[in-house]
């Protein structure tokens, strides 16, 4: 398959969203006792191998809307077109969706009958700490292609209207820019770890900027102000707090060294065990490459040639 980095980073999001996928809600102990090894099926959601979840629909939904431009109201409608009648679904149904994001989706669905459009904009303005879960950060990865090289101002402006659609917060917000950050600098060609250093520079400079609360930055204190990968990976969850699998998908991201390891041993911490997968799923693919993604992981997957032309597509876009 020809490469390019747009289709590295969707693979990469689907495939750990996958093979993730069967493993949902599974304790921490019970994924040590019996750990992920391979691309299954079935399991939690009785899906069969390869099937992805909302994570990659929702990612899709904004890769294909990238495609035509930037434009809230596209996106918004291709959101409500995946909850309602399954577009870029895996295989033909809505089998996963958040509370969070669902409730948020009747939101958008209201303000664009309304034709209130500017309401899109505002929504940032409305965050709650209820809008603080990994929905947003979990589709967040095709947004890079269109922010790449921006001011960071502009990048955050444009980062937290499209995290708003979902998840309105702040903090929610903050973690998608970290997460673009640290993507954009793996883009550039950086390794690992400079990559890492330069976004925490950039980021804590950001912040003095835009004059970021001591509240909210205590919230980033494990990622930001001091090197994730000094934290115990006993201290890390899993869960569907975005603080929580910002921090486990950027330290299992660093600390192993292949996309399949990096994969395997953040599912198995158990619990949102498809975002999680997904999340991490999209810095390794974008660091390793779809040719480094296990070959019987990439050619089980659900719509494998629809999601390899949409990165292509992109890629025409952005290149």
């Amino acid at each position: 398959m020809q490469s390019n980095k747009i289709t590295d980073a969707l693979l990469g999001v689907a495939v750990g969203d996958a093979v993730g996928v069967p493993f949902e809600f599974k304790s921490r102990e019970e994924m040590q006792s019996n750990p992920a090894k391979d691309m299954i099926g079935y399991g939690t959601h009785n899906q069969a191998p390869g099937t992805w979840s909302d994570d990659s629909s929702l990612t899709f939904c904004l890769a294909e809307s990238l495609t035509n431009g930037y434009d809230l109201k596209d996106i918004s409608q291709r959101f409500i077109q995946w909850k309602n009648q399954a577009y870029w679904s895996a295989r033909g149904s809505v089998f996963d969706i958040g509370i969070t994001t669902a409730r948020a989706i009747r939101r958008l669905r209201e303000i664009i009958e309304d034709n209130d459009l500017e309401d899109l904009k505002k929504q940032k303005y409305y965050g709650d700490e209820y809008d603080n879960g990994n929905g947003s950060l979990m589709r967040i990865i095709p947004l890079l292609f269109h922010i790449k090289g921006l001011p960071i101002k502009e990048q955050f402006e444009i980062i937290w209207e499209v995290s708003a659609l979902t998840h309105r917060h702040i903090r929610a917000a903050m973690s998608c820019l970290i997460y673009l950050k640290l993507a954009e600098k793996l883009l550039e060609g950086k390794d690992k770890e400079t990559s890492y250093a330069e976004m925490r520079t950039e980021i804590l400079s950001f912040w003095n900027d835009m004059q970021f609360s001591e509240t909210e930055r205590e919230h980033f204190k494990k990622v930001i102000q001091n090197d994730i990968r000094n934290t115990p990976i006993d201290d890390l969850k899993s869960g569907g707090y975005v603080i929580e699998v910002l921090e486990s998908s950027i330290w299992f991201f660093l600390n192993k060294n292949s996309y399949e390891d990096t994969i395997l041993s953040i599912i198995n911490l158990g619990h949102d065990t498809d975002t999680s997968a997904a999340i991490a799923g999209g810095l390794a693919g974008i660091y390793y490459g779809q040719n480094n993604i296990p070959e019987y992981w990439i050619v089980s997957l659900a719509r494998m040639e629809d999601i390899i032309d949409l990165g292509n597509r992109l890629h025409k876009k952005y290149p």
